[in-house]
């Protein structure tokens, strides 16, 4: 008892919990702890010439008496309480209390031990308050705000799905959280894989889970697009099944409208690439048949004039000076008429382009080096390359369009032009040492000098890139694949 006695000033006064000795008959305070003090506001003195009640007054004498029979009866070693503590400025906290009886000694007394329950009790608030909230923007948000969970033995669980389960995958949540692998049999087939290998990806790398794939709805007999989106972390060892694993917090969403749109684009612009290849078809066709009219008919019926007019001038007098001056002058104007027929039929459809297009684009080359001055060297693979008339033409018409840019924009003094032939492919490389070409220009609202050289490519099914020399000027490749029947 002497040990135990000296043991109590410490257990008294040491103690972060507060501690009341109270008289068992009277219910008198007889020691009260240093924590009791500071949080009531007391002094020892002052609550040790208190009762339980004056503190605890929410709590009556009867419903006292009831609680602590059980310990009188020896039928418990202590009962529990929760009440209302006032403070000596007449403030309130909530306080749970556990009550020990001790009856040995002159007095028997009540020990009762107590925590205040204000930090738990906010925490709590905040924690109901926080749920709310959650449960407030998840219930708003459009779609499927949910945790999925990989466990290491391979099963997984879906912990928790919004209101909006039903609404996106066509089954209630208590449902799919009943038999999660409801979800994958959503999944259509094909997209299955993509969707596994994704999940498996994320939970390797421990990395952002980011999937869009199909499922089919039986409730409405729809197919709809979804993306989800979630973020892993790992499971403790201590959870529900105790076992590590992964799980997943994010959220799905219907993206069917935007691939509807997106198809609808693709579709649009396969169809204007469509129709602009045919407009290039025709194009070339009514060029080709307007250069060999203008070619044919007018050229033709220019040199008959010009044989007309050399008999007349041959069928004059020696002294009609006058009269031959007059011929002489139809006659050069026929010659500069003809010379300009065939500078538009070549400008129409260059007939170099039928004898290959290595022999027409060397042609094209020397041309421009002769009309800009600026020096053009060429090198191809081969001395002969058989292309379709369409893929031959198209090339042409590019290397010309390139050309022209480099003398109105480049400044440049040097061209090198490559033609490549590959198991597969046309490769057309024209590199100048110009000023290069900056981003803006190329996006530039009415620049359909580029715009268009790309257009050409895409409709033979193939691609252009203009790009910024390494060492100055502008790089421009073009890749054309064969026609099938040349494969």
């Amino acid at each position: 008892m002497m040990l135990q006695a000296e043991w109590l000033p410490i257990v008294m006064q040491g103690s972060f919990s507060e501690i009341y000795v109270a008289d068992c008959r009277t219910l008198r305070l007889l020691h009260v702890n240093r924590a009791a003090c500071e949080n009531l506001g007391y002094t020892a003195s002052d609550l040790e010439g208190l009762h339980l009640f004056d503190i605890a007054r929410a709590l009556s004498l009867d419903a006292f008496d009831r609680l602590v029979l059980p310990l009188h009866a020896g039928r418990a070693p202590h009962v529990d309480l929760e009440t209302i503590h006032t403070r000596k400025n007449a403030s309130s906290y909530p306080v749970e209390l556990r009550f020990f009886h001790c009856a040995s000694g002159v007095e028997p007394a009540y020990i009762a031990i107590g925590n205040d329950l204000s930090a738990r009790l906010a925490s709590a608030d905040a924690l109901s308050a926080s749920e709310t909230r959650f449960h407030a923007i998840a219930s708003n948000t459009p779609g499927l705000v949910y945790q999925f969970q990989l466990r290491r033995d391979g099963s997984i669980a879906f912990p928790y799905l919004s209101e909006g389960c039903h609404a996106l995958l066509g089954i209630s949540a208590d449902k799919l959280r009943a038999d999660s692998a409801l979800f994958l049999q959503l999944i259509l087939p094909e997209d299955r894989p993509s969707y596994l290998e994704s999940m498996q990806q994320s939970a390797s790398d421990m990395k952002a889970w980011n999937w869009e794939g199909r499922i089919w709805v039986e409730q409405w007999h729809d197919i709809k697009w979804i993306n989800l989106r979630s973020t892993p972390r790992t499971l403790s060892d201590d959870g529900d099944h105790g076992d590590r694993g992964v799980q997943w917090e994010g959220i799905m969403t219907n993206i069917t409208a935007g691939k509807l749109e997106q198809e609808e684009i693709r579709r649009s612009r396969a169809q204007l690439a469509e129709l602009s290849a045919h407009v290039e078809t025709v194009k070339e066709k009514e060029r080709t048949r307007i250069a060999r009219e203008i070619h044919d008919d007018i050229g033709g019926n220019l040199t008959a004039i010009k044989m007309a007019v050399a008999r007349i001038r041959n069928s004059l007098p020696a002294d009609e000076t006058n009269l031959a001056e007059k011929t002489d002058y139809v006659d050069s104007l026929v010659d500069r008429t003809i010379e300009a027929i065939h500078r538009v039929s070549a400008d129409l459809r260059p007939g170099i382009l039928d004898f290959g297009i290595v022999a027409a684009i060397e042609w094209q080359a020397r041309e421009f080096e002769k009309n800009a001055g600026i020096p053009c060297a060429f090198w191809s693979s081969k001395k002969d390359i058989s292309l379709h008339s369409d893929q031959a033409t198209a090339l042409f018409r590019i290397f010309q369009e390139a050309l022209t840019n480099i003398a109105k924009h480049a400044g440049a003094t040097r061209v090198t032009v490559r033609l490549l032939l590959t198991n597969r492919s046309v490769k057309l490389l024209i590199a100048d040492n110009g000023r290069g070409i900056a981003e803006a220009d190329r996006m530039k609202p009415k620049s359909f000098g580029i715009r268009g050289m790309m257009e050409r490519a895409s409709a033979l099914g193939g691609q252009l890139t203009v790009s910024n020399a390494a060492n100055g000027g502008t790089e421009l490749a073009l890749r054309i694949p064969l026609a099938q029947e040349q494969e």
